[in-house]
């Protein structure tokens, strides 16, 4: 198990344009978002939490196209005739593919403090990094599930809707505010809000609520139960 988790971190790290990718757009989207009004901090400190969730849960969904790709090269056919049982081979990966998450929450705060002047004490900076990091195995597991399952083209198709819905319905781009009650009602029920809202919640000086986290506890054992299968159905297929 440490040797696949050695193995599987250099090869994300190797792929220098996927995490390039993965921290241009949210970057620039943030200071297009918060510098085409008027100065107001809360609202750059709150769009800062939101995209740089938007870059966590689109890094962590891109792991499935690696998956995939592995898939077509015959890796995962080699990794079943080793000892590893499924859910250690998933765990594996979410935990490797969670490397490439750190760039773009990195990027993104490093632009809200640096650039658009948000200013937090030191211990809320490295929590709300924490918590980000933390709070994106879910979506990793979602992506892995998808590459687990799905071709190559289509996994990439099905991680971009997910990661453009879940933004969207989670208030990831816009304040909740601005949505219809009955769409702020589903969107207390998505991961992709109460992902933010963990950091959120630190930016603002309080604690994770616990309704955040039983939340995305469920959405964890969710992901997690679909990459686990889709990881056993591709044995019948590969």
């Amino acid at each position: 198990m440490r040797d696949y988790l050695v193995l599987e971190t250099r090869r994300t790290l190797r792929d220098l344009g996927f995490v390039a990718g993965g921290v241009a757009v949210p970057v620039l989207m943030y200071l297009l978002f918060t510098n085409l009004g008027g100065d107001a901090g809360e609202w750059k400190t709150g769009a800062m939490v939101g995209m740089a969730a938007y870059g966590a849960v689109g890094s962590a969904l891109n792991t499935g196209g690696g998956v995939a790709e592995d898939r077509a090269i015959g890796w995962l056919r080699q990794l079943r005739v080793t000892p590893m049982r499924p859910h250690q081979v998933v765990v594996g990966r979410a935990l490797t593919g969670s490397v490439t998450v750190l760039p773009a929450i990195t990027a993104v705060l490093a632009a809200g403090g640096l650039l658009n002047g948000v200013r937090l004490d030191a211990w809320q900076w490295a929590a709300l990094a924490l918590l980000l990091w933390l709070g994106s195995v879910p979506f990793t597991l979602l992506g892995l599930g998808n590459g687990y399952r799905l071709t190559g083209q289509t996994t990439g198709v099905a991680n971009m809707v997910a990661n453009l819905g879940l933004a969207v319905l989670g208030g990831l781009w816009f304040p909740l505010a601005l949505f219809p009650p009955w769409l702020r009602t589903v969107s207390a029920y998505t991961p992709t809000h109460r992902f933010a809202q963990l950091g959120t919640s630190v930016a603002t000086g309080h604690a994770p609520p616990a309704g955040a986290i039983l939340v995305l506890t469920a959405w964890l054992l969710v992901f997690g139960g679909y990459a686990v299968l889709s990881y056993r159905r591709g044995a019948a297929t590969d």
